[in-house]
């Protein structure tokens, strides 16, 4: 066996496991989406009383259902309250 014949070989067997890995986080990203999606759908069955408990409004559903799919409508609702608590928070140094 030459040196070439051993150089192409390494490399296939080293491709494998990266490619499975891909496939298998793309599974994971695809789990995740669907499960947070899931979630997602029960605030709205909430009121609108229990969304303020958290810091959400049912407008804020309603930007967040916007985002494509594959996209985590939980990360853009954490950023939204996220922003609305730093708000507050800079209004309330202001007044005091």
């Amino acid at each position: 066996m030459t040196t070439i014949e051993l150089a192409s070989e390494t490399s296939r067997i080293t491709t494998r496991p990266a490619v499975a890995t891909l496939v298998v986080n793309a599974l994971a990203n695809a789990y995740r989406a669907w499960k947070n999606r899931r979630a997602f759908y029960r605030l709205g069955e909430m009121s609108d009383a229990e969304l303020a408990d958290i810091g959400l409004t049912r407008a804020d559903l309603h930007v967040a259902i916007d985002i494509p799919f594959g996209c985590d409508p939980t990360a853009k609702l954490r950023a939204i309250a996220s922003e609305r608590v730093d708000t507050i928070e800079d209004i309330a140094r202001r007044v005091a």
